[in-house]
């Protein structure tokens, strides 16, 4: 069977894309922080569905996680056939309210070691014709509001980039925004959600069939349901001016609190 590396694998979107292809019988690289939590998760899907389940601690806002990572990907012994760059978070704050450690801690995790952990697994992945990355951005990344949607900008060119670049090699790629999901990246960041509409909240279980299905594609960008591709229609239409004043009003009505 096929092994599929995920990080942040432990809670919300890397959980459920790590439920979901131990349910298809895949074995699993399970990346997180957390030690105690990483063998509880690995046990549970082991037992459930007699699968491998290798775990590896490592924090990739750290030079040491990131390489930790990186060489287990290029372990052409044991390879890795999908990864899932899911590891993210939030900073609570407006520009210039988040101190800048934050803000390049931020940065390291969502630009540096998904360039690196994506360059890590497509090259052995080209050797062997074969391979798919998903690499988790937002719908964020469409408007023009603050530095976690910049960053997840970056996630979105860079594959749709990578992607072209390594069309009719065996090795797909794809960008996945999704929307409000919930998850413990609110509760981390000490964001309230309690003013975030109902219909707006995603089920990540749900979001993770939608995106492996739209990776069997060959798509190159997932917006995995239909209330978000409808919204992003509606920006790809509106003027940037116009929409990074709407950006900024509904990020103050359905932003950290």
């Amino acid at each position: 069977m096929t092994t599929a590396l995920i990080t942040g694998s432990t809670a919300g979107i890397g959980a459920a894309f790590a439920r979901r292809l131990a349910a298809q019988g895949h074995s699993l690289v399970l990346v997180a922080r957390d030690t105690k939590r990483l063998g509880e998760q690995a046990t549970e899907l082991h037992d459930r569905h007699g699968i491998e389940a290798e775990v590896l601690a490592a924090d990739l806002s750290t030079e040491e996680g990131i390489a930790a990572v990186e060489r287990r990907l290029d372990d052409r012994t044991h390879p890795v056939d999908l990864l899932v760059n899911n590891a993210g978070f939030g900073n609570k704050g407006r520009y210039l309210e988040v101190s800048m450690a934050d803000e390049l801690t931020m940065l390291k995790v969502h630009v540096e070691a998904v360039l690196r952990l994506t360059s890590a697994a497509t090259g052995s992945m080209r050797s062997r014709g074969r391979g798919g990355v998903i690499n988790v951005a937002s719908v964020a990344a469409f408007v023009p509001r603050g530095t976690y949607g910049a960053s997840k900008a970056w996630v979105v060119q860079f594959t749709q980039g990578a992607a072209r670049d390594l069309s009719g090699s065996g090795v797909r790629l794809m960008a996945l925004c999704p929307g409000f999901v919930r998850t413990e990246f609110h509760q981390r960041a000490g964001m309230g959600t309690d003013n975030i509409p109902g219909w707006m909240w995603l089920d990540a279980d749900k979001l993770v069939a939608a995106a492996l299905a739209d990776l069997a594609r060959g798509k190159t960008v997932s917006i995995p349901d239909p209330r978000y591709k409808a919204l992003m229609g509606v920006v790809k239409l509106t003027p940037r001016g116009l929409l990074g004043g709407m950006s900024s009003r509904t990020g103050r009505k359905y932003g950290p609190q």
